[in-house]
């Protein structure tokens, strides 16, 4: 395989057999805890919630007392004791007596009703109440979310938002996950200068660094290290060797063609890493390498900007999907009628920026040639030209990676 041209399929393929879902876990505090995989079953410790509760503000009664009750003929009740949330109230209520209840506080024992303060006359000592209402009307049970033992959350499953509301519900203030991949990153090539370096003549910023680290920390990766550095292999190589025990995935843009600077091909065999496949019949970024570095992968991109986004997305993000069980970091397809033309013949599989929205796709104005980055600001995913399409007109149906 790694003499050959690969379809993206056959690719896509070799890499994910590599790696493995990372099992390694650690504890982190539940403030963290979104967009993380849980690794381990959560169980209720105590009912939710924990006690009979009020769920609006007015008076807890007796449903007897109160049968009869119309705006016509009012029943009286004496007030004795008020209970805000929080708090709990040490009366118990009789016949003839009601306390006074706020939203969220526990029901008094001998209640077994709550009857909303404007269905009163808002009595503080003696309260008239103008409406019948059943046993157990406007009273939340204890429990009424979860019992205790019920199981919450299934190991494996992504935590958000709600996730880590139930987990604060259940008292916990930590979350047992599994760890992210980590992924370092290191751009090479003597014409780039790292942002904030005298712009020199021949010289050119580098974005790669920046596009790809800043798409893994979206991802919710974890980036152990950065780099850049000129074409010279000892170094890049020494670079790796450094890096290979903080990583799992060693991902490097340039030098991966066949010129006198494409020194990927010199650091690969310098290191003894096994080489998977170099080149995928894929515009932009055919010349792509990738290979297995004791038990880590080095996956080697082009320099060209949209050449190094295009393949980051088709090959790196499946593999970190996969590794950190997040599903929506797999490749999903969409069909959509595109708005505009793409005059270029397609003699490999071709991705083209684009921005899709409901079933529509429209290519941007601006150059689609893998050097370009700046027209791909705002685009949301890519047009999959198969090999052997002709031009793309308006009104045709394709299928769109979306980012």
């Amino acid at each position: 395989m790694a003499g050959q041209i690969l379809r993206l399929e056959q690719a896509q393929s070799l890499l994910l057999d590599r790696v493995k879902k990372i099992e390694e876990t650690e504890v982190i505090p539940l403030w963290d805890a979104a967009g993380r995989v849980l690794a381990e079953d959560i169980f209720a410790g105590h009912d939710q919630p924990p006690f009979p509760r009020s769920p609006l503000d007015g008076y807890a009664v007796r449903s007897e007392d109160i049968a009869k009750a119309s705006k016509e003929c009012p029943v009286r009740l004496t007030v004795i004791d008020e209970v805000n949330a929080g708090y709990v109230s040490r009366r118990c209520v009789t016949s003839g007596t009601a306390v006074r209840i706020m939203t969220g506080a526990p029901i008094p024992k001998g209640a077994d009703c709550v009857v909303g303060q404007e269905d009163t006359d808002y009595g503080e000592a003696v309260a008239e109440f103008y409406e019948a209402i059943g046993a157990y009307e406007n009273y939340c049970y204890a429990g009424e979310d979860y019992k205790a033992g019920t199981k919450l959350l299934s190991k494996d499953m992504a935590l958000g938002s709600v996730e880590a509301g139930i987990l604060a519900s259940l008292g916990l203030k930590q979350v047992k996950v599994y760890r992210r991949p980590r992924v370092a990153v290191l751009t090479t090539g003597d014409e780039i200068l790292l942002p904030g370096e005298t712009l020199l003549e021949g010289k050119i910023y580098d974005s790669n660094l920046y596009t790809l680290v800043t798409r893994l920390t979206t991802l919710g990766m974890n980036v152990v290290r950065t780099g850049r550095l000129g074409d010279d292999a000892k170094d890049v190589a020494a670079w790796i060797e450094e890096t290979k025990k903080q990583a799992d995935i060693i991902v490097t843009t340039g030098g991966v063609s066949v010129g006198k600077k494409d020194i990927m091909h010199d650091v690969v065999n310098r290191l003894g890493c096994e080489r998977i496949f170099w080149r995928v019949a894929v515009k932009p970024g055919m010349p792509t390498l990738c290979a297995q570095y004791q038990g880590g992968l080095l996956i080697c991109l082009s320099g060209n900007p949209f050449g190094a986004a295009v393949n980051f997305e088709l090959l790196v993000r499946p593999l970190l999907g996969k590794m950190s069980q997040k599903k929506e970091l797999m490749l999903k397809r969409s069909q959509a009628v595109s708005e505009n033309t793409f005059p270029k013949k397609s003699t490999v599989d071709r991705y083209v920026r684009a921005y899709y929205e409901d079933g529509k796709v429209r290519i941007p104005n601006g150059s689609n040639a893998s050097g370009i980055l700046s027209s791909m600001c705002g685009c949301n995913c890519l047009i999959e030209l198969p090999a052997g399409t002709p031009r793309l007109s308006e009104g045709d149906r394709v299928w769109v990676i979306l980012l």
